[in-house]
């Protein structure tokens, strides 16, 4: 009888310790070590957010305006979001897809189309520039206001400044670009084709212009090229300036940034868009071998020699798009599927 009972103790304290090595030793798939991270990625938590009237395509640029609305450029139209909820408000306008927006200095929106040229809103009504107002083309890539109040606009083959009563159209003619006074406006043409992706102006008051050719600076009087080593900037999707004066060029050459008196390279990703934030922290959204990523560069002192990383808060989406930073200090980006809103530790989704 007590031989009986000690083998029914041996045989429970064996199955006992297996089931406890059992626990220890289950895989726990969610825990991912550095050597699973690339680019030094982050990991994040991601929520879906959903809303009814919510974009839900591709969203190239974004921009919040002085009384806080958030306005996104979308192929499904121009939304806005107050905050709330989403109103698309170019639905009953038009049925083009809009590529850029932007709010000017006496609060009109700017919204620019491909294939129907550019909307002016002035939050009651819309009036509608095409090549038959004197616009170069009717697909219209970018959108700037210069400090003197002009309307900058990129558009396939070319470029127009409208100020206010007329516009003045220049021409992407082989390696340059040339003023055309005659009104000859460029064909609409299927993209892609040379365009005009982006302009700023800086604080020497000289036009910085990426096109999917060259990439030029306007003085006034000429177009020059741009170039580092001999070898130019071409494809350059986005310029910016920073608030200590530094130049930024992104796209098929990488991330570029120019002191005054010399470039220098941050990361040979192709860079599809450049922000900066309030803090002074450089955005981007770039394509990576591991898929696109949503970036940014931390705000520090350019020193010569001394190189700038960027950390990734996001890897293998599909792409991202345009960027930008509202009131609270939240980072909002495009995607090929709607937006998304980064809030210093969880990226959101916004779909329908």
């Amino acid at each position: 009888m007590n031989k009986k009972i000690n083998w029914i103790f041996l045989i429970l304290s064996v199955l006992a310790s297996c089931k406890g090595q059992n626990q220890i030793e289950e895989p726990k798939n969610n825990i991912q070590t550095e050597s699973d991270l690339k680019d030094k990625a982050i990991l994040i938590k991601t929520d879906t957010l959903r809303y009814s009237n919510a974009p839900n395509n591709i969203t190239r640029t974004i921009i919040q305006d002085k009384i806080g609305n958030i306005w996104f450029a979308t192929f499904e139209g121009v939304f806005k979001y107050d905050g709330t909820s989403f109103t698309n408000v170019t639905k009953d306008v038009s049925k083009s897809r809009f590529f850029s927006v932007l709010e000017d200095s006496k609060g009109n929106l700017w919204f620019g189309s491909i294939g129907s040229g550019v909307y002016r809103y002035d939050g009651k009504y819309f009036q509608n520039f095409t090549t038959d107002d004197g616009l170069i083309n009717n697909e219209i890539v970018c959108i700037y206001e210069d400090k003197a109040g002009n309307i900058w606009l990129g558009a396939n083959g070319g470029l127009s400044i409208y100020n206010g009563n007329f516009f003045q159209n220049y021409m992407i003619t082989g390696d340059t670009i040339v003023e055309d006074k005659t009104g000859k406006v460029v064909p609409n043409l299927q993209r892609p084709t040379n365009e005009v992706n982006s302009i700023i102006e800086d604080k020497m008051g000289k036009f910085w212009l990426g096109t999917k050719g060259n990439t030029f600076i306007y003085d006034g009087k000429s177009f020059v090229t741009v170039s580092e080593s001999g070898k130019s900037f071409t494809n350059v999707r986005w310029i910016i300036e920073d608030k200590k004066g530094n130049i930024w060029l992104g796209g098929n050459n990488g991330l570029w940034y120019y002191n005054g008196i010399t470039f220098n390279n941050v990361t040979k990703d192709f860079i599809g868009y450049i922000y900066e934030d309030r803090k002074g922290n450089i955005w981007t959204s770039s394509q990576k071998i591991s898929g696109w990523a949503l970036s940014y560069c931390k705000a520090m002192p350019i020193v010569e020699g001394v190189k700038r990383t960027a950390t990734d808060i996001k890897t293998g989406e599909g792409m991202f798009f345009g960027i930008t930073e509202d009131s609270t200090g939240n980072i909002w980006s495009g995607t090929l599927n709607g937006v998304c809103r980064y809030d210093g530790s969880k990226l959101e989704y916004f779909r329908k």
